[in-house]
């Protein structure tokens, strides 16, 4: 292969890089404007409408749709997560101290024991305290970064809205302009590419949209049956982490299990252990089945996508990594990658 091809491939993933990045909301924009360019289209056709009417009616359309469904689950959500934040700081507090307490209970019980004995011990409980003292600081400073980065959400939000009417408002153009690039003998191949990629893309979207939505109700159900407070938003959160697939939903579950189960919660300590070995157990299971079938690569790529970007580029890679595999099966199925091994 020549350095050419490599050039243009390192070029194309960098700025699939910052496309998840810092053009997230741009991004996400032009997601929405070509799920919503088949009811444009309905428009124009139907009702002779020029592209700017027709797209600016569907736009509209979906941000009352958007509202709406804000208006209806964000509001108790939102509402649920301020009154968590409020008081997540006197949960931490109380939960180090409680920690500290055994710490001290603890080094009077031991200090009768051989000194080598002791020494160990005392490594082991700093290394103990270490942990819990980051830990607190890490959740804490999690709902502080959340509370301040609500300005920049609601810009964030601005700018999608704004990018979806302007994307809309020229999404053939720039088809056009795209194809232009290319020699017209290639342009029936880069079509094929666009379509495949359309497709994967919507169906990978899919399926990280029906993945969390059942991630998010065995949560909820898990949270209700063991009558915690703030179930909604909780669920929420766990939903946001569970992104993460090396830490998952044991960055909230597990730590908050144990604090229970040594307060002497057994039965809700417990249960948040098995609704976290339930939603590990689940998400290793269905997210590649789903994602496979959603995108058209099987559940081995997939899961070695996932797992292949999250090491490379971190969190990003999570979605970069599928993406990438979706773009070469495009292009394959298109016919630019047809090469064999000659020995």
């Amino acid at each position: 292969m020549s350095l050419k091809p490599l050039v243009w491939t390192a070029v194309g993933l960098f700025l699939l890089y910052l496309l998840f990045t810092v053009g997230a909301p741009f991004l996400l924009a032009l997601i929405v404007a070509i799920f919503l360019e088949p009811l444009t289209l309905f428009f124009i056709k139907r009702f002779k409408w020029n592209r700017i009417v027709s797209a600016t009616v569907s736009c509209t359309l979906f941000l009352i749709v958007l509202i709406g469904l804000i208006a209806l689950l964000g509001v108790k959500i939102i509402g649920e997560l301020i009154a968590y934040a409020k008081r997540a700081p006197q949960y931490f507090e109380n939960a180090s101290n409680f920690v500290k307490s055994l710490m001290d209970q603890a080094e009077t019980m031991y200090r009768t024991l051989p000194p080598e004995t002791v020494a160990q011990i005392d490594d082991w409980l700093t290394s103990l305290t270490d942990w819990v003292t980051g830990l607190v600081g890490t959740l804490s400073n999690s709902l502080f970064a959340f509370a301040s980065g609500i300005p920049n959400m609601f810009i964030f939000f601005i700018v999608f809205l704004v990018a979806v009417y302007m994307f809309s408002f020229s999404l053939d153009t720039m088809k056009h302009s795209i194809l232009s690039l290319f020699d017209p003998a290639s342009r029936p191949q880069v079509e094929d590419v666009m379509n495949n990629l359309r497709k994967s893309i919507f169906g990978f979207l899919r399926s990280q949209i029906i993945i969390s939505s059942l991630t998010y109700v065995i949560s909820l159900l898990g949270l209700l049956i063991l009558d915690v407070k703030y179930a909604m938003a909780i669920a929420l959160l766990i939903v946001i982490v569970d992104i993460l697939p090396i830490l998952g939903t044991g960055t909230v579950l597990v730590p908050w299990g144990v604090y229970l189960l040594v307060t002497g919660d057994y039965f809700t300590g417990f249960g948040l252990f098995a609704l976290f070995l339930f939603i590990t157990v689940f998400r290793r299971i269905v997210e590649p089945k789903i994602l496979g079938d959603a995108v058209g690569i099987g559940a081995l790529p997939a899961l070695i996508s996932l797992y292949v970007g999250l090491k490379l580029v971190g969190v990003i890679g999570v979605f970069l990594g599928p993406l990438v595999v979706i773009i070469y099966n495009a292009a394959r199925k298109a016919g630019l990658f047809q090469f064999k091994i000659k020995l």
